[in-house]
């Protein structure tokens, strides 16, 4: 059964349809895309479970209705003032965010296999981290290993 289909209960008519997998995935999650951009206003209610949000104009051409799932409640904070992100979609709606830095390394030992990991901090301020191959790392950002000393772990 089509996304649509399963959170609408019927078959999507528009060409949103035909040019994306799911409506309520706006932004295709890659590992190197943030888990959340926002905050936006909630316009109103659709149904049970599809809320309608006031995106800004740089994402119009993005469907303005997910479902529950993929937002997170926003709580107020008075001294916290909010800035608008500027997003720069690719064609596929995707963006990349550059690590911030290699916070700790270990080698996974697989029967008679070693993996080297590197633990990346993607963004300081909401601690999202996770666990990448070295040699992928070093490859696509070697600036993060100029000044690296990490003590060896095996797993």
């Amino acid at each position: 059964m089509a996304p649509y289909k399963a959170l609408y209960g019927r078959k999507c008519q528009t060409p949103l349809c035909w040019y994306h997998d799911g409506v309520g995935r706006a932004i295709k999650s890659k590992k190197l895309t943030p888990k959340f951009i926002g905050p936006y206003q909630i316009l109103k209610r659709i149904g049970l479970v599809a809320y309608k949000v006031a995106l800004p104009p740089i994402l119009s051409h993005i469907h303005d209705v997910f479902r529950v799932s993929q937002l997170r409640k926003y709580v107020h904070n008075p001294s916290h003032v909010i800035e608008s992100d500027v997003v720069q979609l690719k064609e596929d709606l995707s963006f990349e965010v550059p690590p911030a830095r290699i916070e700790d390394r270990k080698v996974k030992l697989l029967r008679n296999k070693e993996i080297p990991l590197v633990k990346v901090v993607w963004n300081q301020a909401t601690g999202d981290t996770t666990w990448e191959l070295e040699d992928k790392m070093r490859e696509q950002y070697p600036k993060l290993f100029s000044d690296a000393s990490f003590e060896e772990e095996t797993i």
